[in-house]
């Protein structure tokens, strides 16, 4: 299970990588969220978290004790770092718009959306479950949402729980349905949802958007 971080200033403002802490809103949205969610959310082993201010502040006001998984981090953006998408697009119009259309491109000196795709995909798949197999972990892993394998319902459960940038969510999409890289710039991820991938490396099915309180 991938959650999404709570909104800050860098979120509403469409900031690139400048990891400010949740803002008072995204605060209060993370812990109505734990109160609502967490004990299901603890049902789910090991728990990890990216680096960054705000997803180790939403893991923290869900209840979870999430590890750091460097893998997890926001997209490199370079010397973009700390800047919105408006300033660069009319100070740099035609680097953004390489940026934006080859996934090879990175412009900024940073990741290219190859290599967030790479990074985020070789986290997933070597996922591993009680027994040590590779691609056996819960629900970012082999196990369906009942605790079974979602291949032939026999395996016992094991489920991952992870607080990830959008970015590495949108990557972990794309990589675990093998979709063109292109495909990323087309999905959205809203704060404080989860998205599930069950099955395994090569196999995997996608519950995406639900949000971890019910709506008001």
């Amino acid at each position: 299970m991938l959650v999404t971080p709570a909104v800050n200033a860098e979120l509403r403002h469409a900031v690139f990588g400048a990891d400010e802490p949740l803002d008072a809103a995204g605060r209060r949205a993370a812990e109505r969220a734990g109160a609502h969610a967490a004990a299901s959310l603890r049902t789910h082993t090991p728990a990890y978290a990216a680096p960054s201010v705000r997803c180790r502040q939403t893991a923290d006001a869900l209840g979870l004790a999430a590890e750091p998984e460097a893998e997890l981090a926001d997209w490199d953006v370079g010397r973009w770092r700390g800047r919105g998408l408006e300033e660069l697009a009319a100070a740099e119009g035609e680097a953004v718009r390489a940026w934006l259309t080859d996934p090879a491109a990175a412009p900024h000196g940073g990741e290219s959306l190859l290599q967030l795709r790479g990074r985020v995909g070789v986290w997933l798949d070597g996922l591993t479950g009680p027994s040590g197999t590779a691609g056996t972990a819960g629900t970012a892993g082999t196990q369906s949402t009942d605790g079974t394998d979602s291949a032939n319902g026999t395996a016992p459960a094991h489920r991952v729980v992870a607080v990830a940038e959008p970015a590495a969510v949108r990557a972990a999409v794309v990589h675990a349905l093998d979709l063109p890289s292109a495909a990323f710039w087309r999905l959205d991820v809203p704060p404080l949802t989860r998205t599930e991938l069950t099955g395994r490396a090569g196999r995997w099915n996608l519950r995406c958007g639900i949000p971890l309180t019910p709506d008001p």
